[in-house]
Formats: structure tokens, C-alpha cells, sequence
């Protein structure tokens, strides 16, 4: 469709408008200007009458007054007032009037002229009745101007209130009512609705608007629509975001509310597991020098996993291990990567906290070892200070076989709980420079080799988190029990002391000697030493175990299999033959978490 110009249609309009009212005013103009001399000419006109009268007096006397009346006559006539009358604008019925009047005025003059009064007198009827025909002709004239000016004001005011009455509707239908609609579109798109119909217009100003209102629309619902999918797309991540903060803090709530233990671990990964519906979850602990603990989530581990994904437990410069997942849907790397980190704070928390407590413990039995050492120990001196006195001083006639056999098992039981005592006091007094079992166990055994040639080898692969700080106490007592009665009764040359979890989670503290067997500890049995590790075995909920060497060849199989697979393994592997004649004290007891196979 062909558009026009709105612009062009309105300044149409208004040149119109102001060409009509322009020739109106032109005419009118022109009109009053040709009507200015009509009064005039009618005066004039009308004065022909009084003077024709007038001359009929001077027709007889013959004087010189006469000429003047007919020159002033002459004059009237031939006056610029009635000049137009001769004009090609007048009408021809004037024109050809005011040619009879000068005609017949000739034959009055000549009456005049002559003094015949007589024939001035019988013509001066018809001559004035000349005269008159051209005043009213001249008046109707005048009229016709004057209607024909009303006339044409009235026809060109009709006219130019129909233009305005027909441009006042062509605007409202035409303009004033698209520009409604365009006006109820932006309101309807300024209440979110960008579906909008948009008014048909013939005119190029018009519909350029429209299109410019219909691309706006446009643009803002896509922009809108965009908006919107962000807006989910934020409320999404957000809620997202939010549910894996509460689902860490959660978790963190779990591990810190009690003991961080393989249960506790277990949980988190199952609950991590089953936030994230992954296949298989598993998480990897590692302590220098020592065996990989691994804790599986629910439905285990597969058995080749080539392609899992794993996540560093790293602190500072410390690799503590890895979360290792399998997964067939994309993985959350942020949440296990904050999950890995959150495990690793708490179990470097967790190990902080074990050795707090295992310096406040080594701080409180240096004090007990203190106050031991300055009463027990000083008492248990006088004791057998004083039992030297009696032996010397006892009277000979009161020594008897079965006194000097009393004074000789009080004079050993006094020496032996100062014994017991001087070794417990080292057990308290270990300087380590951490404070865990494995430190403290090499820190006793030195002490212990100080003393003798026998070579006494460690072997220890147990987690931090299997044991308690108030347990550690009581598995060194009995390994320096154990380790002593290898180094004063068993006249071996080797003693080997392993430390390790058993498949079945047991903890089994091993001292291994190659020497003179399993008797001397059954003539021993009764010996209170002995009874002490018994004793200190219940309170870990175990046992100590006393077996030969010979019973044990699974462990000495292991043994050798170790040394061919690392021929700088251990002394203990080159001694396997030498140590199946020895004695086995193993101490078993329940570690602090389930069974794993690290």
C-alpha cells in the first residue's frame, strides 16, 4: 500500500485554508476599493438633477451667468466621480446611460446657447428623467457590489468552516485516533504485556511510529524474556548455592559434634553420595610413613575405576589424601572441592585437638611422675634403706630359714616396685617432638637400646585416627613390659615390634623375639609384671596373648614376602628363622573404627 505524507497532507490543508481566506480578504479589498467612488457618482449624479433646474432660469436671459452655470455643469458631468462611469469595469447599461445624458445634455446646451427656453423647458423633463435612470443605475450597481461582496464572504466563511469541520474529522480519524491506539499500546507494554496490536495508518510519519513502538515491544519482550531466564537461572544457582551451603554446614555439624571416627567419616560420605546420586564414593587417608586408610561410602568400591575423578586433601604443604569418585552424570566440582576442603579441616582439627590432648596428658604425667618420684620414690628408698638396717642388726638368735627367706622376698618385692617405679617414671618422663604413639614408641625404645646390644626394630603402621590419646599410655607400658622381659629373659638377639590392624579391625601390638621361647614367661606367670599387662589389657577392652614363634609362620611368611619385595626392608626379615624359636607377646584390642582394607 502506498503511504503518504501526514506533514504534507496537513500543510495541504493549511494552504488552502489560508489561500481561501486570502482571496476573500483580496476580494473584499478589491471590492470596497472600486465601491469608494460610488457615493460620489451618485452625489454627482444627483447635483445634474438640481443643476438641469437651475439652467432653465438662465435659458432666456442670455448672460454671461448663463456660461458659467453650463461650464459648472459641464464640469459636474466630466468630473472624475463620474469618470469611472465610462470604464470597462462599469457595467455596459452605465456606460451606455451616461453616453445619453452627455448626448441629450449637448441639445440642452444648444437650447441654452440659443435662449430657447421654450424647447429647453419641454425637453428638460426627459432629460432629468436621464439623469435619474443613471442615479439608479449607478445605486444598483452599488447594491450588486455590495451583495456580491456579502455573497462571497458568506459562501468563502461556509467553505472554510467545511475545510476546517472535514479537517477537524480527517485529524480525529486520521491521526488523533492511531495516536489513541499507539498511546494504549505503550500503556499496555508498560504494564509488562508486549503483546500488542499496532493500529493500521496510511501515513509515513504514523507508521514509522509504529514500527519504532512495535520494535521497542519487540525488543523489550525478548529483552524481558531474557531477563526472566536469568532471574531463574540466578533463583536456581542461588537455591542451588544455598541447599549445598546447608548441606556442608550440616555436614560439618556432624563431623565436629563428636569424635571424628571412621562412622563419622562413613556418614558424611553417604550423606555427600546421596545428595549427588554419584555411583561410588570413597575417601583416601594418608599419614606420613604410614599405610593408606580407606573409608568407602555405601555400595563399596568397584574394582577397576579407571575413570574416577579425585579430589587433594591438601593443607598447607601436608597431603593428607583424596576424595575419589565415580560419577556417570556431570560432577559438581565446586561442592567436592568445598566438601574436600571441609574434610580437611576437620581432620587437621581433629589431629590438633588428639594432640592437645595427648600434651596435656604427657604434661600431667610428668607431674604425676614428679610427685611419684618425690614420695613413692623416696619411701620405696627409705624402705630398703631400713631393710638393709634390720638384716645387719637382727639379733643372730632371731634368724631363722623362714625370716631370712621373708626378709629376701620383702628385700626383691621393694626392689622390684622400685624398679617398676623408676620405668613407669620413664614412661612418663619420654621427650618426643610430636605428640603421637609412633614418636613416643620410638622414644621409649631408645632408652631401651641405650641399655643393650639386643637390636630392637619398630614396624608400625597405624593411623592417628584407630587410637585415643588416654589409650596411649597403656599400650606403651605394655610394650616396654613386653620389650623388657625379651631383653632380661629371653637372651634373644633380635626383637622385632609391629603395629598394624588386622582384617578383622583389630589393633595387635606384636613384640617378637628370637629367643629362648615361651617358658621362661610360664615360670614367670605369676610374676605381678605380667599380671599389669593383663590388667592394663581389660581397661583397652582386650587382650595380651602369649604364644612361640613356631604358631605364627603366616606372620613370618609375611615377613619374608616384605623383604623380596623391598630388600631394604626391615631387620626383622633376615631374622625369620632365628625368630621362630622366640616368643610372640601380642597385645589385641579394638581400634576406634571399622574394618577397612587400605
Amino acid at each position: 500500500m502506498k503511504r503518504g505524507s501526514l506533514t504534507s497532507k496537513i500543510l495541504g490543508l493549511m494552504l488552502v485554508l489560508i489561500l481561501l481566506s486570502s482571496s476573500l480578504a483580496i476580494f473584499a479589498i478589491i471590492n470596497l476599493s472600486y465601491s469608494l467612488g460610488d457615493a460620489k457618482a451618485i452625489n454627482a449624479s444627483g447635483s445634474l438633477r438640481m443643476q438641469s433646474y437651475r439652467l432653465m432660469f438662465y435659458a432666456n436671459s442670455g448672460s454671461e451667468a448663463a456660461q458659467e452655470k453650463i461650464t459648472e455643469f459641464e464640469n459636474t458631468l466630466h468630473s472624475e466621480a463620474l469618470h469611472p462611469s465610462k470604464s470597462w469595469l462599469s457595467p455596459k447599461k452605465i456606460a451606455a446611460q451616461y453616453q445619453l445624458v452627455i448626448d441629450k445634455w449637448l441639445v440642452m446646451k444648444y437650447y441654452i446657447e440659443q435662449e430657447n427656453s421654450r424647447d429647453y423647458a419641454a425637453s428638460l423633463k426627459d432629460f432629468v428623467d436621464t439623469i435619474d435612470l443613471l442615479v439608479l443605475e449607478m445605486e444598483h450597481h452599488a447594491a450588486f457590489k455590495l451583495r456580491l461582496l456579502a455573497a462571497s464572504q458568506i459562501f468563502g466563511l461556509g467553505l472554510m468552516l467545511s475545510i476546517a469541520f472535514l479537517a477537524v474529522r480527517f485529524t480525529k480519524r486520521k491521526v488523533v485516533v492511531p495516536l489513541q491506539q499507539l498511546m494504549e499500546s505503550a500503556n499496555t507494554i508498560s504494564k509488562g504485556n508486549f503483546e500488542i496490536e499496532m493500529p493500521e495508518t496510511e501515513y509515513i510519519e504514523l507508521t514509522a511510529l509504529t514500527d519504532a513502538l512495535q520494535k521497542t515491544a519487540r525488543e523489550l519482550a525478548t529483552l524481558y524474556g531474557n531477563l526472566e531466564s536469568q532471574v531463574a537461572e540466578k533463583t536456581l544457582a542461588l537455591t542451588r548455592a544455598n541447599n549445598e551451603l546447608a548441606f556442608l554446614y550440616d555436614t560439618l555439624l556432624t563431623l565436629n559434634a563428636k569424635k571424628l571416627d571412621y562412622k563419622a567419616l562413613k556418614a558424611a560420605l553417604n550423606q555427600l553420595k546421596d545428595y549427588e546420586s554419584i555411583d561410588y564414593l570413597r575417601l583416601i587417608i594418608q599419614y606420613p610413613e604410614q599405610e593408606l586408610e580407606m573409608i568407602e561410602a555405601n555400595g563399596g568400591w568397584p574394582e577397576s575405576a579407571d575413570n574416577s575423578t579425585r579430589f587433594p586433601l591438601q593443607f598447607e604443604q601436608a597431603n593428607l589424601g583424596y576424595l575419589e569418585l565415580i560419577s556417570a552424570q556431570d560432577i559438581n566440582t565446586p561442592l567436592f572441592k568445598n566438601f574436600a576442603i571441609m574434610l580437611t579441616r576437620s581432620i587437621v582439627i581433629h589431629n590438633a585437638t588428639e594432640q592437645r590432648q595427648q600434651l596435656a596428658l604427657m604434661e600431667e604425667r610428668g607431674v604425676i611422675a614428679r610427685e611419684l618420684h618425690d614420695s613413692l620414690g623416696q619411701v620405696l628408698s627409705f624402705l630398703k634403706i631400713q631393710i638393709s638396717l634390720l638384716r645387719k642388726n637382727l639379733d643372730h638368735s632371731c634368724r631363722s630359714p623362714a625370716v631370712e627367706v621373708q626378709l629376701t622376698e620383702i628385700n626383691e618385692g621393694v626392689s622390684t616396685a622400685y624398679v617398676q617405679l623408676r620405668e613407669l617414671l620413664s614412661t612418663f618422663r619420654l621427650t618426643i617432638k610430636e605428640p603421637n604413639l609412633k614418636n613416643a614408641m620410638e622414644a621409649m625404645l631408645e632408652q631401651l637400646r641405650a641399655n643393650t646390644d639386643i637390636k630392637i626394630h619398630l614396624d608400625y603402621k597405624l593411623s592417628p585416627q584407630w587410637l585415643e590419646a588416654k589409650q596411649h599410655i597403656h599400650i606403651l607400658q605394655i610394650t616396654r613390659e613386653a620389650t623388657l622381659n625379651a631383653i632380661k629373659h629371653a637372651n634373644a638377639s633380635h626383637i622385632n615390634i609391629r603395629c598394624y590392624k588386622d582384617d578383622r579391625g583389630m589393633v595387635n601390638i606384636s613384640v617378637s623375639d628370637n629367643g629362648v621361647g615361651i617358658g621362661h614367661i610360664k615360670e614367670r606367670d605369676q610374676h605381678f609384671g605380667i599380671g599389669i599387662m593383663h590388667e592394663r589389657a581389660s581397661k583397652l577392652d582386650g587382650e595380651v596373648v602369649f604364644s612361640s614363634n613356631d604358631t605364627h609362620t603366616n606372620s613370618t611368611a609375611t615377613t619374608e614376602q616384605r623383604h623380596q619385595e623391598n630388600p631394604d626392608s626391615p631387620l626383622e626379615s633376615h631374622n625369620t628363622s632365628n625368630l621362630s624359636q622366640g616368643t610372640i607377646v601380642t597385645l589385641i584390642f579394638p581400634s576406634q573404627q571399622e574394618p577397612t582394607h587400605g
